[in-house]
């Protein structure tokens, strides 16, 4: 799926002042952790807070990391996500099976994922996703604020049918509009790019980030 402009997720999201300055700036999405190792990990009661907050028009996405089924079942029930996003290993079979749209993150340059016929593999196996999210290969499952070699992505199928390309890893302000314009994909999704500290988001770097995303987009759409 390809688009003349691209949606911004900003993911990581702890505090209710972050989640009104990512709403204002125009964030189409944003992100909320469940995965305990990560320092941007919420409570439920914590999520609820903050989903309850998100206007209407806002996507709510809800991260997990190699779950087990039933936490991911009590953040359905507790915060309601619009989409959930599987960033670990989790098979097809999994992900698809809450009954929830969800979309499957790819740390390219992973063993098995370093290489562009089998980053591609990969996706394929994960059709009845909503969106394929390429993330950088880290010990950390995200957050690291690193890049990845974009060209392994050349196989990836795309077009009209096919689950919305999206990029992370390593995005900001002064990124995002080459990687806008080489790939052109359907949406980006930014957390550490965008933070002061782990998990402390600066209005300043979220509409610097929005203003590199709609430039580059209105670039695009002159050339």
């Amino acid at each position: 799926m390809i688009s003349d402009r691209t949606r911004v997720k900003i993911c990581g999201l702890t505090r209710t002042q972050d989640l009104d300055a990512a709403v204002a700036a125009g964030a189409d999405a944003i992100g909320l952790v469940f995965y305990p190792p990560s320092r941007r990990c919420l409570t439920l009661d914590q999520a609820a807070a903050l989903r309850a907050r998100v206007p209407a028009f806002v996507g709510v996405t809800a991260l997990f990391v190699n779950p087990d089924a039933q936490a991911v079942r009590q953040v359905i029930e507790v915060v309601r996500p619009d989409l959930l996003q599987f960033h670990g290993e989790e098979s097809p079979d999994f992900c698809a099976a809450f009954g929830a749209r969800h979309m499957k993150a790819f740390r390219v340059g992973a063993p098995g994922l370093d290489t562009a016929a089998a980053l591609a593999r990969a996706c394929s196996a994960h059709g009845q996703a909503a969106g394929w999210l390429f993330d950088s290969y880290s010990a950390g499952y995200g957050g690291s604020g690193s890049g990845f070699d974009t060209a392994l992505l050349a196989e990836v199928p795309r077009g009209a049918g096919a689950p919305a390309l999206i990029l992370s890893g390593g995005m900001k302000a002064e990124t995002v509009g080459g990687q806008i314009a080489a790939l052109a994909p359907f949406a980006v999704d930014v957390s550490s790019g965008v933070e002061s500290a782990p998990g402390i988001k600066d209005p300043a770097r979220i509409q610097a980030f929005m203003r590199a995303v709609r430039a580059a987009d209105a670039a695009r759409t002159a050339a």
